[in-house]
């Protein structure tokens, strides 16, 4: 279900994902590197990757169809296609022949990786806007929908459960009182067996950690940029700050691995919550803005 506060919720998990995005990519910069430890920000401007470009084609498709529209949302993806924003080369490729030679994108997502899909973190990345344009009041049509929006480009069974496991948590966060176990648990129970739900499954034994290397060190930080290794530790990270998007963001940011994908979706998911309002105003305004096809109101 949808209403009046479908474009804000989902606007501002966009935001948050944004910020988080840019701000952890920085951090790929060797010079940065040192200023993590300290949790000190690095220099602007924060331009934001591959992450924010794809949960941007997301959201317009959800606001222009109402749907995953999955051709309006694979053309989406070709149209605005920037190989400089770092997406992976087989993505990359996908991307391209869907815009240069019309390639059926059903077709590339189905011969990546010798016919097995692809089971990475990118449509994990981009999906948080859905869950928090929904919201929890209809969780398997956020399931279905996340579904459809993962199968893009990501047809391999995990990629799909972690698509599914983060717009789920972005629906939780954008409208209940969710926090802790009753949302990692709430989310475990809609995300397809496999990796992706055993390591949340885990996650939830570690909630009383205080130290994300700790839970890092037995879920992953995204270093495989896989959706197992990928996804229960952004949970953890959300279920243990969904009210704080700047220590969520630290917390995510401190353990390295995958920082501007990880930081994405613990910012897409947190934001889903806190709102625009909840993001700090000036790491708003040192992050590159939002592009203008995305429309009006979300720069």
């Amino acid at each position: 279900m949808t209403d009046d506060r479908s474009l804000p919720r989902a606007v501002a998990s966009l935001r948050g994902l944004a910020v988080g995005d840019a701000v952890g990519a920085c951090y790929f910069i060797p010079l940065n590197q040192p200023l993590l430890t300290d949790r000190h920000l690095p220099p602007d401007p924060w331009y934001w990757t591959d992450d924010t470009e794809m949960a941007c084609s997301v959201l317009t498709v959800l606001r222009d169809h109402g749907r995953v529209d999955q051709e309006a949302l694979a053309q989406s993806f070709a149209a605005h296609h920037d190989f400089d924003r770092g997406y992976g080369a087989g993505v990359n490729r996908m991307l391209r022949l869907i815009r240069q030679e019309g390639a059926d994108w059903r077709e590339q997502a189905e011969g990546m990786f010798d016919g097995k899909g692809s089971w990475g973190n990118g449509a994990a990345m981009r999906v948080a806007p859905l869950g928090a344009w929904y919201g929890s009041a209809d969780l398997d049509r956020v399931v279905a929908e996340a579904t459809a929006s993962a199968e893009v480009t990501h047809l391999h069974s995990e990629g799909v459960a972690g698509a599914v496991a983060v717009a789920v948590a972005a629906a939780l966060a954008a409208d209940t009182a969710m926090t802790g176990h009753e949302f990692l648990d709430e989310i475990a129970e809609r995300t397809p067996p496999g990796l992706v739900r055993d390591g949340i499954g885990t996650a939830m034994t570690l909630l009383p950690l205080t130290d994300p290397r700790s839970a890092a060190a037995s879920l992953g930080n995204g270093r495989y940029i896989s959706a197992p290794d990928t996804v229960p530790f952004c949970l953890w990270i959300a279920a243990k700050h969904l009210d704080d998007f700047e220590n969520a963001f630290w917390d995510t940011a401190f353990v390295g691995g995958d920082i501007d994908t990880t930081c994405a979706i613990v910012g897409g998911i947190v934001a889903s919550r806190v709102g625009v309002a909840g993001i700090p105003e000036d790491w708003l305004k040192r992050c590159e803005a939002l592009p203008e096809w995305v429309g009006v109101g979300v720069g």
